[in-house]
């Protein structure tokens, strides 16, 4: 009998109504002024926190003006539930002087500080204690009585399961992966040791470790109104955990802006993506090509965005010139892409947003490679959520990029874990793409069905077969009707321009034309040699290795590295504000962003003016032969149509 009024009386302690936060004002020394207005600022600060928490810390916290605190410091919990506050603040506290001192940063003025650091310190309080919801409360006090009354025979399973529960915040791994700790790859469970979402921070101190990120969010979830507009995702988490939000919220836009990294300097680089338009989101893996880097494929996302107007649905598929590509890649902001640097990690990578149709032509004409574009299983909530934590890598996103452990596939699974919360993705680990597209597939989250027949995948747009199988097409024909002694379409590229001359005369029109766009591929050819001989001699100038100079075109080289890394780091354009911009900031990303894009096409305008003359002159000689020999081919197939009466316009020949 007195066991079970013991365990009653235990339930009683326990009930949720008797938990409730106190804070105490130590007194002593303190006029009456100073007692005033420093129990006004503690019972601003209690009212302003949730109330659950309020009952989950259910103790007496002393709070007390310290004068050996350090002058920058504001204040600082001691672990023991103690709060000591500056005391060096206190006059102005009293005098409102707090008040009307502005601060760029953080909170607005210095008395907005004063009572985040109070909301701040009492977060490491309540993260560091062991604290327990109400039902767990009453939970734990059933099975304590259990226990003792039945021992451990009998036990409720979830007495065995649930009583040794701790309600933590800095180690909950939802909040590590929104928060930019995410999961180590090949290491279960092992979390990076930084932080790389350093751009459009509150406060840098956010960075340092788990346990101030919480405590510096949550001063801007109670006191900031566009919180869950500049960090949705975080203050979503905050508002389940506590089950609550403040009252004072502010009306968030509906789309997000970014900055096309697309090649096109003549288009506004500023650009709005709306979740709602986003149809689905399929895995785009670039299939691998003889390059040793490339030789497992390339991660991306691809999102497929309907038309303006358009209801969501499978025809949003035909709106290719919607839709997005995310695409994290090592951001050189040199002129070669060194092996070394990419298994050390010298290379940012960052989060490009690029246009679907460049990414095709990147890999399918220029790379040889083909796309599988793979429709992922997410739910509707997980699509937005993805395509706002897209936005936010954007704009805060600054890593490193390494080949083995940190690549494309690490990245992207990281933003698709983090952004749609996915259960089946948690435990999810792969570092390279073709793997992580096979374990997606054998989750059920990739679903490779309407990739099943070749003809309609490629008609609906869910493959992108490489140029490779085209021109090699077109070589058939030239080997069939002009017996060329090459096997294969490679060799053929390879040949001099010189030596590829002659067969145009035998050429009837069917030829003509296939000549005419493997002569257009051999040119692509040749400017990516000529790319990379410049890369080398640049090089090789900067670093004193050869004796000259590039000169003017040397600067300009450096002035577009110099002024196109905004397209991959958008905050550098807005120096002030955190998180995602909002559209009072928007007019001056636009006018920032279209002034550094006239700049860049001004700089490749001038850079292409002069880059002929820095060609060895051998491969000058090159490019000029076949740039002859595109012409002689247009004007042939000119000659072939009117000699069978066809007509063509000018220059159809050479677009075609």
């Amino acid at each position: 009998m007195r066991r079970w009024l013991a365990g009653l009386a235990l339930l009683a302690c326990l009930a949720p109504a008797q938990a409730e936060l106190r804070l105490r004002l130590d007194t002593e020394g303190l006029s009456v002024a100073e007692r005033q207005a420093s129990q006004r600022l503690l019972e601003e600060a209690r009212q302003a926190l949730p109330p659950t928490f309020r009952q989950r810390l259910d103790r007496t916290v002393e709070v007390r003006w310290d004068a050996d605190l350090p002058a920058q410091s504001y204040g600082q919990s001691n672990g023991r539930q103690r709060l000591l506050l500056n005391r060096r603040l206190l006059p102005g506290l009293v005098s409102g002087e707090l008040a009307r001192q502005r601060m760029e940063r953080s909170h607005g003025t210095q008395r907005r500080e004063l009572l985040a650091t109070v909301l701040h310190e009492l977060l490491h309080l309540y993260d560091r204690a062991r604290l327990w919801s109400p039902e767990q409360k009453t939970l734990l006090a059933r099975c304590r009585l259990q226990r003792e009354t039945a021992g451990p025979v009998g036990l409720p399973g979830e007495c065995r399961s649930q009583d040794q529960r701790r309600f933590t915040l800095s180690d909950e791994p939802r909040l590590l992966d929104l928060a930019g700790w995410p999961q180590q790859v090949g290491r279960r469970g092992a979390r990076e040791a930084g932080n790389a979402f350093v751009d459009r921070s509150p406060d840098d101190y956010e960075l340092s470790n788990p346990r101030e990120f919480v405590a510096v969010n949550f001063e801007y979830f109670l006191l900031d109104p566009q919180y869950a507009c500049r960090r949705p995702a975080l203050q979503r988490f905050y508002r389940e955990h506590f089950a609550w939000q403040p009252a004072e919220q502010a009306s968030c836009a509906a789309q997000q802006v970014y900055l096309n990294a697309g090649s096109d300097f003549r288009r506004q680089p500023l650009g709005r993506l709306d979740p709602e338009r986003i149809y689905e989101v399929d895995y785009l893996f670039a299939e691998a090509n003889a390059n040793w880097v490339s030789r497992w494929g390339h991660s991306m996302l691809r999102l497929v965005i309907c038309a303006p107007g358009r209801p969501r649905g499978p025809d949003c598929r035909l709106d290719l010139d919607e839709h997005l590509v995310l695409s994290y890649r090592a951001f050189v902001g040199d002129v070669q892409l060194s092996t070394w640097d990419g298994l050390t990690g010298a290379y940012p990578s960052r989060l490009f947003i690029l246009p679907l149709g460049q990414v095709v032509d990147e890999y399918t004409k220029v790379e040889l490679r083909s796309l599988a574009s793979v429709p992922l299983r997410l739910s509707r909530a997980q699509i937005d959520q993805l395509a706002v934590q897209a936005a936010q890598a954007h704009w805060s996103y600054d890593g490193r990029y390494y080949f083995f452990s940190n690549n494309c596939a690490v990245e992207t699974l990281k933003l698709l874990r983090a952004g749609t919360d996915h259960p089946q993705l948690r435990d999810l680990d792969s570092i390279m793409p073709n793997g992580l597209l096979a374990l997606l597939e054998g989750r059920g989250i990739a679903d490779r069905t309407p990739l099943q027949d070749p003809r309609e995948a490629l008609r609906l747009g869910y493959r992108f077969d490489s140029f490779r199988e085209r021109f090699q097409a077109m070589f058939k024909v030239l080997k069939a009707q002009l017996a060329v002694p090459q096997d294969q379409v490679e060799e053929w590229l390879a040949l001099p321009a010189q030596e590829r001359r002659p067969w145009f005369a035998q050429a009837d029109l069917r030829s003509s034309a296939a000549l005419l766009l493997l002569e257009q591929a051999a040119q692509r050819r040749q400017l990516l040699l000529a790319q990379e001989e410049l890369k080398q001699r640049y090089l090789a100038a900067r670093e004193g290795r050869s004796g000259e100079r590039l000169d003017s075109a040397d600067s300009t080289l450096q002035q577009i590295l110099g002024n196109s890394g905004f397209l991959s780091r958008p905050a550098e354009l807005l120096p002030a504000g955190y998180g995602l911009p909002q559209p009072d900031e928007w007019a001056v990303l636009e006018a920032q962003s279209r002034e550094r894009q006239g700049r860049l096409r001004q700089l490749s305008d001038h850079l292409d003016e002069e880059i002929r003359r820095l060609l060895e002159p051998q491969r000058l000689a090159e490019l000029e032969a076949g740039e002859a020999n595109t012409q002689a081919l247009a004007t042939r197939l000119r000659e072939l149509h009117r000699a069978k009466g066809g007509i063509i316009l000018p220059g159809a020949a050479k677009d075609s």
